[in-house]
């Protein structure tokens, strides 16, 4: 039987706190502390591999992403990024040094007590970075926006229409004229800026189109899109942020993940449920509670939805018509008993969560 070191490594930008733990209960020791460069890792793992003990390792996820993890792979060897939230704690230990953590590391690896991280492969991680600087730069257009009309609100300027950033607001931008040559260069400024971010997002829909359908996941993103709620953009970030669905056991499984399970603290007798737990990915349960939304109103095949759903196969139709026929009657359902609108659709994006699912495991395997 194969002999292991479990090594625990608290990795940062620039150094690499390594500790190991022998196997069978064995010391567990603070090894030192390595530069982060692939040829100090080279050399680390050279040293550990002496000896009649394989080295097997684990460090964070964080800041530093999976460059360490692949390379230990491609040297063949054993390595688990775990989730830094599910690491346990002691309530009473009030120190924290690299040394400590790298040596906590190493003695809860060995115990099998840390929870990894699904690790993406290169191109759905490029998948991944594509989409979020999609949001990040939508951000940044809606700060800019903001400010626009923030500057024009302080100076008793606003616009008369029914809706915002519409051609004719654009238009009526051209009308406004400040008192001083200086004010009206800020306004030009800012309005530029709005215009610049609306490009940069719109590049990077277009890029997103391109990218989804010359990838692997497109028969997924196919299939999501036929759920009411779940455009193009949405599927593309559910694939990029989950992956293959089918490393889900099971829809409850999913939920969890995307954190639209109900919290809980029950004791005895006594069962406390509260608002969802919000842990794990929260750029798809945004995406869902927006999709929730859309199931406010009553279930019909539009013809925009047919015609988006018509790529899917006949079983991906069949599962999508039934979340449309179950999600719009539970909104309807709970509206009727008193909740709250963002209450039902928190509801109802967990249950859409479960048909997502049932897509994923419906298509071929990735």
């Amino acid at each position: 039987m194969e002999k292991y070191k479990f090594v625990g490594l608290d990795v940062h930008k620039a150094t690499i706190a390594v500790s190991v733990a022998e196997a069978n209960g064995g010391e567990v020791r603070y090894f030192g502390e390595i530069a982060n460069t692939p040829e100090a890792v080279v050399k680390l793992v050279r040293q550990l591999k002496k000896g009649d003990a394989t080295p097997t390792f684990c460090y964070e996820a964080g800041p530093c992403g999976y460059v360490l993890y692949r390379q230990l792979k491609a040297l063949g060897l054993e390595c688990l990024v775990v989730a830094p939230s599910l690491i346990p704690t002691k309530a009473g230990d009030r120190v924290k040094t690299d040394r400590r953590d790298s040596l906590n590391l190493a003695r809860l690896y060995r115990a099998g007590e840390l929870t990894a991280v699904w690790v993406p492969d290169g191109a759905q991680e490029a998948l991944r970075d594509l989409t979020r600087a999609r949001e990040d730069m939508k951000h940044f257009e809606k700060q800019a926006k903001q400010r626009l009309l923030a500057f024009l609100l302080r100076h008793g300027k606003s616009y008369g229409g029914e809706t915002n950033w519409t051609k004719m607001h654009f238009r009526w931008f051209e009308t406004v004229k400040f008192e001083h040559p200086v004010q009206q260069i800020v306004f030009q400024e800012y309005v530029d800026t709005v215009k610049a971010m609306t490009r940069r997002v719109e590049g990077f829909d277009g890029q997103i189109a391109t990218s989804a359908a010359e990838s692997v996941f497109w028969p997924v993103i196919q299939g999501l899109m036929a759920l009411r709620g779940i455009s193009l953009l949405a599927g593309t970030i559910i694939v990029a942020e989950i992956g293959d669905l089918r490393r889900f056991a099971s829809a409850p499984q999913l939920m969890a993940y995307l954190g639209v399970v109900p919290s809980e603290y029950s004791s005895g007798p006594t069962k406390v449920r509260g608002a969802i737990t919000k842990t794990g990915n929260g750029h798809v349960r945004r995406i869902l509670v927006e999709a929730a939304w859309t199931y406010r109103h009553p279930a019909r095949k539009t013809e925009y939805l047919q015609r988006r759903a018509k790529h899917a196969p006949e079983k991906i139709q069949e599962i999508a018509w039934d979340a449309q026929k179950r999600l719009c009657g539970r909104y309807r359902l709970l509206e009727a008993k008193g909740k709250l609108k963002q209450k039902v659709c928190t509801a109802v994006a967990r249950e859409l969560a479960g048909f997502i699912w049932a897509i994923g495991q419906a298509l071929p395997q990735q």
